[in-house]
Formats: C-alpha cells, structure tokens, sequence
C-alpha cells in the first residue's frame, strides 16, 4: 500500500512538474516552429533570388530586343511620313501652274462682271436721268 501512496505522490509530483514545465515547452515549440518558419522564408526568398539572377540576363535581352523593334518601328514611320510629306510637296509643285490659271481666271471673271455690273448701273443712271419724270 505504501508503494502505492509513493507511487501516487510520484504520479502527482510528475504531473505537478509537466504542467510547471508546460508553458516553457510551449515556448520553445513556438520559438522552434518561428525558427523553422523564418528558415524556409529564406531559402525561399534565397531560390526567388536565384531564379531572378539566372532569368536577368534573359530579361535584358528581352528588354534589348523590344527597344530595338520600337525603334525600328518609329524609324519606319518616320520614313513613311517623310515620304508622304515629299510626295504631298511634289504634288502640290506639280498643281501650282493650274491652280494659279484657275486663280487667275477667277479673278479675270470677278473683275468683268464687276465691270459688267458697273457698266450695267452706269446705262441705268444715265437712262433713269434722261428719261422725263412722269
């Protein structure tokens, strides 16, 4: 019976020292499981890291090849709207003796009907100052 009871007591003290202990293991759990966490953070951020370093010059040459096409694009358009320009200049020199008849002609015509009308009202006053008044 005896050892019963002292096997009792060493049952209570253990459990009395378990939970004692409990809240320092628990701690250490927690610190154990931040530490393992904080570790693979790293080694991931170390394989991103990596990964970026190897890509990089793939990326560069990307970014080369895509600068090089803008500017052989905007070359291009460059040329074009410079030929069209010429080709817009050449017209318009090649339009310029017509378009000064079509001017001078225009003007020709405005000034005889201007004459003309002049003409018109001048016969008008003269026959208007010549006719008796009724």
């Amino acid at each position: 019976m005896r050892d019963q009871k002292n096997q009792a007591g060493k049952e209570v003290k253990r459990e009395e020292k378990r939970i004692e202990e409990e809240p320092a293991q628990l701690a250490r759990e927690q610190a154990r499981r931040q530490t393992d966490l904080a570790r693979e953070q790293a080694a991931r951020e170390a394989k991103r890291e990596e990964k970026r370093i190897e890509e990089e010059p793939a990326q560069l040459a990307r970014e080369q090849a895509r600068r090089e096409t803008d500017l052989a694009r905007e070359q291009a358009i460059q040329k074009e709207q410079a030929a069209k320009e010429a080709k817009r200049k050449e017209k318009r020199i090649e339009e310029e003796p017509a378009q000064l008849a079509r001017e001078q002609a225009r003007r020709e015509t405005d000034s005889a009907r201007e004459q003309a009308i002049a003409e018109d009202q001048e016969a008008r006053r003269r026959k208007a100052k010549n006719q008796p008044p009724e």
